[in-house]
């Protein structure tokens, strides 16, 4: 990242303050006007991982001005209680910067686009995220999926263990329980290192390689903490990234996928909306040879991305 400069700022979201990283060019001068582009980190994650000091630094270097920011309740940025994940509300921080990015007197309004950067590039939400977020703000005029998944598709099957009405017994009487003054439970939604995930026989490959990714000095950052606060998960169960794809979502589309599936369900996920969406101009990159996770940061596999993005966003915005 040494060629591109790094911003700290935050700005005002709903009753609390968003934290994030604006990514300038190299050769920014505040006296020119530049597309710019919100990248959404996946869940779990923080904006100093892969949607941060891959893909935005990336990015900004190619001469686009990028915000990777902390969802609220996460990371730096405000909101309490800690580790909410409502998709509404992270739909709602993508508004929120690009409220912040029209401020801007470098940016120009009129090219901005969005890319979701999972795990994701987020538990690969972030990509999934930016998808509904398209649908219902027109300011954003091209926008991109790396591994992106359907959170509400993931807490229905997976993360519920394919008992999502089980699962939200379990919410409902861990946030009764919490109402009463009992202590917040925060799950974490991964095990604590690859070493334990291999003893408890985990076997599937997303999640084997986020751990390898989030649980150790490949891609650890204080704030990416893979935690979340159970109680409030159920906002997810009955929420569709994709809903309403096939008539609102109609702005030019890049879905990049790795072509290993795994428990995520990244790959069926951006299938699913390539095919569904309404855009005229979409694009579905299956990366051959790569997975989920190196999607997030490995050289080559982010290469592949770029090679993709770099012309699909200079070309849109």
């Amino acid at each position: 990242m040494a060629d591109s400069r790094i911003k700290k700022v935050s700005y005002r979201n709903l009753g609390w303050s968003s934290a994030a990283d604006l990514y300038l060019p190299p050769d920014f001068d505040e006296g020119r006007r530049y597309p710019a582009i919100v990248s959404t980190h996946p869940i779990g994650s923080c904006k100093e991982q892969t949607a941060g000091n891959v893909y935005a630094a990336a990015l900004a270097r190619e001469g686009f001005v990028v915000i990777a920011f902390d969802a609220s309740f996460q990371g730096e940025s405000g909101g309490e209680p800690r580790f909410i994940e409502d998709p509404s509300i992270r739909v709602s921080d993508i508004r929120f910067a690009i409220d912040y990015l029209v401020t801007l007197p470098y940016v120009d309004a009129a090219r901005i686009g969005a890319i979701g950067a999972i795990g994701a590039i987020g538990v690969c939400g972030g990509g999934g995220y930016t998808i509904n977020a398209a649908m219902s703000d027109r300011r954003i005029r091209a926008l991109a999926s790396i591994t992106g998944v359907n959170f509400g598709r993931l807490s229905r099957e997976a993360f519920s263990n394919f008992d999502p009405i089980g699962a939200l017994q379990a919410m409902a009487e861990q946030r009764t329980a919490e109402a009463r003054g009992e202590a917040r439970h925060v799950i974490n939604y991964l095990p604590p290192s690859l070493e334990a995930a291999m003893s408890a026989g985990v076997a599937d490959i997303d999640v084997l390689e986020a751990t390898d990714y989030y649980k150790s000095p490949r891609g650890m950052q204080p704030n990416g903490a893979t935690s979340g606060l159970f109680s409030f998960n159920s906002s997810a169960m009955a929420w569709d990234a994709f809903a309403h794809a096939e008539l609102l979502l109609t702005q030019p589309l890049l879905v990049v996928t790795g072509d290993k599936p795994g428990g995520f369900g990244a790959y069926r996920d951006s299938c699913e909306i390539h095919g569904r969406a309404a855009s005229k101009v979409k694009q579905l990159l299956v990366a051959e040879g790569w997975s989920h996770y190196d999607l997030y940061d490995r050289p080559e596999a982010v290469a592949v991305a770029l090679e993709k993005l770099i012309p699909f966003f200079r070309e849109q915005l």
